[in-house]
C-alpha cells in the first residue's frame, strides 16, 4: 500500500490524497460504507459502484467470523469474489465489540471471550487469530485487535485499557510479519490509538502507535457518547502526534459536519452506520440540511430528493413518494434512503477534496456546516 499527499488546505490541517491498494486507488478524504457482514444494508454492490460511487468499504471481523465463517470465505477465495466486490476492503478487527457486547464478553491478556450474539456459543479472539482470521477474509486493509473503552471511562481504566491495546498490537505486528496473505495480495496493518478523553493518555498512545510504523493509522474510541467539541480537541491531538506521510483514519465518525470539522483537523478516512441507519429510519442528510421524510409536510413535495448532489436515485424520485414508501412499509423507502444518504456523504467528501486542492476548504467548511445542520 502507498500513500501520496497531493495537496494541504492553506488555513486548516486538512489534505488531499491518493492511497493506492491492490483493489484500487482511493481518493482520500474519503467515507467508507459499512458492511458489516458483506453486505452494505439495502444495496447491491453494483448500486454502491454506479450511485453511490463508493471506492472503499467496510468488513467485520467479528460478524464474518460467525457468519458465513472463514471456511466459506476461504472456499470462496476471500470476501472480495465471495461477495462480488472488486475494489478495496476494510476489515475492522472486532475491537469495537469488546467495547459494545459488553455484557458477553470477559477480557484478559490473552484476548477477549465472546459469547456469540447468534447462538450463546464462546469464542476466543487473540491478537493472532484476529490477524489470522483477516488474512482468510482478505481485506486490504486490516485493523489490529483494541479495546475500545466506553465513555466516561475512569483513568485509572482508560490507562490500563491503552496499556492492553498497545501490549495486543505488539502482538497483531508480529503475527503479520509471520504470516503470509492467502489471495496473492499484500495487506495492510493499521494500529489503533486509544486513551479515552485524557490528553496524556492519547499523546502517549498516538506515540506509541507511531513508533510501530505501520502502513497507516487509526484513531479509535471517539463518537461514543463524549460531547462533539471533546472529539474534536482528542482528534486534533492524536493528528498532530501521528506521522504525515501516512494516512489517518477516524473510526466511527459520524455526522456530515462531524467529518468536515475532522478533516480540518487531518483526517483521511471515515466510517460509520449513520447514513445507512438513519436512512432506514426516514433521516436524510442532504445538501439542503437534515430532513425526516416521515413528516406529513412532505406529503405533497413532488421536487426531488435532492438535486444538489450526482445521484440518479436522488435527482429522479421525489420527497412525496419516498414520504409514501416509509408510510406503506415498502422495503423500497429503506433502498431509496439509504442510497441517498450515502451517495450524499460520498458527493460531500469529493467536495472537500476539491477544495483542498483548491487551497480554500477552511472557508468553504466554515459556510457549509451550518447549512448541514439546518432542519428542514
Amino acid at each position: 500500500m502507498e500513500f501520496e499527499l497531493s495537496a494541504r488546505d492553506n488555513n486548516s490541517k486538512a489534505r488531499a490524497g491518493l492511497l493506492s491498494t491492490a483493489h484500487g486507488l482511493i481518493e482520500t478524504p474519503i467515507f467508507m460504507p459499512v458492511g458489516t457482514v458483506g453486505s452494505v444494508k439495502a444495496l447491491t454492490q453494483e448500486q454502491l459502484t454506479k450511485e453511490v460511487n463508493a471506492q472503499i468499504i467496510l468488513g467485520n471481523t467479528y460478524h464474518l467470523y460467525l457468519r458465513p465463517g472463514t471456511g466459506i470465505l476461504e472456499a470462496a477465495g476471500g470476501l472480495h469474489k465471495f461477495m462480488g466486490w472488486e475494489k478495496p476492503i476494510l476489515t475492522d478487527s472486532g475491537g469495537y465489540q469488546v467495547f459494545s457486547l459488553s455484557n458477553n464478553r470477559k477480557l484478559k491478556e490473552e484476548g477477549a471471550m465472546f459469547q456469540s450474539h447468534i447462538d450463546g456459543s464462546k469464542h476466543l479472539f487473540t491478537p493472532e487469530n484476529v490477524i489470522d482470521i483477516q488474512r482468510s477474509i482478505g481485506a486490504d486493509i486490516i485493523m489490529a485487535f483494541d479495546e475500545c473503552p466506553p465513555y466516561p471511562s475512569e483513568y485509572d481504566y482508560a490507562k490500563k485499557s491503552m496499556e492492553l491495546t498497545h501490549r495486543w498490537l505488539a502482538r497483531c505486528v508480529k503475527q503479520m510479519s509471520e504470516t503470509e496473505p492467502k489471495y496473492g495480495y499484500e495487506q495492510s496493518l493499521f494500529p489503533i490509538v486509544q486513551g479515552s478523553t485524557y490528553k496524556d493518555l492519547r499523546q502517549q498512545s498516538a506515540e506509541f502507535i507511531a513508533s510501530m510504523d505501520c502502513d497507516g493509522n487509526a484513531i479509535g474510541g471517539l463518537s461514543v457518547g463524549e460531547p462533539e467539541e471533546m472529539m474534536y480537541e482528542m482528534c486534533e491531538l492524536c493528528c498532530d502526534n501521528l506521522p504525515e506521510e501516512k494516512p489517518r483514519y477516524l473510526m466511527g465518525v459520524g455526522t456530515p459536519w462531524n467529518i468536515l470539522e475532522n478533516i480540518a483537523l487531518g483526517i483521511d478516512m471515515f466510517d460509520c452506520v449513520m447514513p445507512t441507519r438513519n436512512g432506514r429510519n426516514g433521516m436524510l442528510f442532504t445538501s439542503q440540511g437534515v430532513i425526516n421524510i416521515k413528516n406529513k409536510k412532505w406529503e405533497k413535495d413532488f421536487t426531488p430528493i435532492d438535486t444538489g448532489i450526482e445521484c440518479p436515485t436522488s435527482n429522479y424520485y421525489t420527497k412525496a413518494y419516498l414520504r409514501h414508501l416509509f408510510v406503506a412499509n415498502e422495503l423500497l423507502a429503506l433502498q431509496i434512503a439509504s442510497i441517498h444518504n450515502l451517495s450524499f456523504y460520498l458527493h460531500l467528501v469529493k467536495q472537500a477534496r476539491t477544495h483542498i486542492l483548491q487551497g480554500d476548504y477552511n472557508s468553504w467548511k466554515n459556510n457549509m456546516i451550518p447549512v448541514l445542520k439546518k432542519r428542514l
